[in-house]
This record gives structure tokens, sequence and C-alpha cells, in this order.
């Protein structure tokens, strides 16, 4: 699942994705996400966005991460926030299981995605 503001980039990541063999689900919003994960989708992994309106993708990550049945799904962060600090909020606070910085190099995305799923990279 690709979980952005800006279509877009998630036209983009659909379609990098898409092409070495992943089915891709797309949300809005981090609102969005949290909706279509209730109702049942369970994604492998959860690319979110940090800088969202209303819902940011921090607070997303850490109410997908409190739920009983939602925390086991990777989360990676995918954003233009890339000092530490922005890392530290990822990983720690957020308590997302990678951060991957934008813009997106596609060679260096596909390996970690294909990693983050646990496949051969």
């Amino acid at each position: 699942m690709v979980v952005d503001d800006d279509e877009e980039l998630r036209s983009v990541i659909k379609t990098i994705l898409t092409r070495v063999g992943h089915m891709v689900v797309e949300a809005e919003s981090g609102e969005r996400c949290i909706e279509l994960l209730k109702s049942g989708e369970r994604p492998d992994l959860i690319l979110l966005d940090v800088m969202m309106p209303d819902m940011d993708g921090w607070e997303t990550c850490k109410i997908i991460k409190e739920d009983e049945d939602l925390k086991d799904i990777t989360v990676a962060m995918l954003t233009l926030k890339s000092q530490e600090h922005d890392k530290i909020e990822s990983l720690g606070l957020a308590t997302a299981d990678w951060h991957i910085d934008k813009p997106i190099n596609k060679t260096r995305f596909v390996k970690t995605v294909k990693w983050l799923l646990g496949e051969r990279v």
C-alpha cells in the first residue's frame, strides 16, 4: 500500500512496483489508509508519506503499530524529511520499520522494498 497525498507520486510508485510484480493499493491520506486497514485490507508493506494534511504519516504509523490486529504490518516512512532527528521520529516515536528518503532512487527503492518484504535482493 502506498499512502501519499501526492497523486502523481503514488502513480509513479505504483508503476515501479507493478513492473516488478507487486500489487499496489493506494490511499491519499492517513485517514484513508486506516479506513482501508479497518475494512480488511492487509498489505504486506505500507509505504507511508510523513507530510500529509490532517493526519501526518507519523501519527498514522503510531495508530497502526498500536493496533493489535495491524501492528505486524511492515511500515516504511517515505519522506523528504531525511535529517537524523526525522529518522529518529520515524523509527523511534512512530515505531516505523524503516525510513526511505525522497526523492526515490528507483533501483535502491525496489531493492529496499524487496528487502522489506523478505524477498531475495
